[in-house]
């Protein structure tokens, strides 16, 4: 299994505990597009920043890649986040001083797997494979919506991680975006072999992903291999 929750428990709070997430069990494998769906407040981008090493269990274990990463201290976690994961978000967070060329550099950079040269190299094809090749220049400011949440989406994915994690990543984006953006994952997985996970409200992008897990009050009250069932019309 690429991705493990093990009895995981968050209790947040000090005084008064309130537990968001109850006992939660997950195993995830290599190539799955996973959609995390539920109302508000049950416990989804909770689970997702627990898997993704973003913050710790209050009891359970979770595992990368069969590595405990409970066990791991602060820089441990962050040296293995920088390996093997990539993160997307509602908000892009490009950095607005920066090209979109640099903005997908610099997580690489960061690493020192790659030096600049291949760092380039790299931003250049993966902004091109998802059609942003000629709007490496450009600063965020001058893209659309759409097109800076692709922008993103490169810079996850330009450190060849084996996970990526996505929370809402189309929760601003009109339909026809959010389409792209999905079509941009399925290929990922096709292609690369990628495990994603993406937290969703969306009910047809959800539908999409090959595998859904469905939370409630901070429990999986549902899983379902949706593998053999049609994707819903674009």
């Amino acid at each position: 299994m690429v991705l493990e929750a093990r009895g995981v428990v968050r209790d947040l709070g000090t005084a008064v505990k309130t537990r968001v997430l109850h006992d939660v069990n997950l195993a995830i494998r290599e190539g799955e597009l996973v959609s995390l769906t539920g109302f508000s407040g049950s416990g989804k981008s909770t689970l997702l920043y627990l898997l993704g090493a973003l913050d710790r269990p209050s009891a359970g274990r979770v595992l990368i890649d069969g590595e405990d990463v409970t066990e791991l201290d602060d820089e441990e976690r962050a040296d293995l986040r920088g390996r093997k994961l990539g993160f997307v978000f509602q908000f892009h967070f490009l950095l607005p001083e920066f090209s979109v060329l640099e903005n997908v550099m610099i997580p690489m950079l960061r690493s020192g797997r790659r030096s600049r040269d291949d760092a380039e190299e790299r931003a250049r094809k993966t902004l091109g494979s998802i059609g942003l090749g000629d709007l490496c220049e450009r600063r965020p400011h001058q893209l659309s919506g759409g097109q800076q949440q692709r922008v993103s989406i490169a810079r996850a994915v330009a450190n060849d991680p084996r996970i990526i994690l996505a929370d809402e990543p189309t929760g601003n984006l009109d339909s026809k975006n959010g389409l792209v953006v999905m079509q941009i994952f399925e290929e990922l997985v096709r292609t690369e072999r990628m495990t994603i996970v993406v937290v969703t409200h969306e009910r047809t992008f959800a539908a999409r992903t090959s595998r859904q897990v469905v939370l409630s009050d901070g429990r999986i009250v549902e899983d379902v291999d949706q593998r053999d069932r049609p994707p819903p019309a674009a």
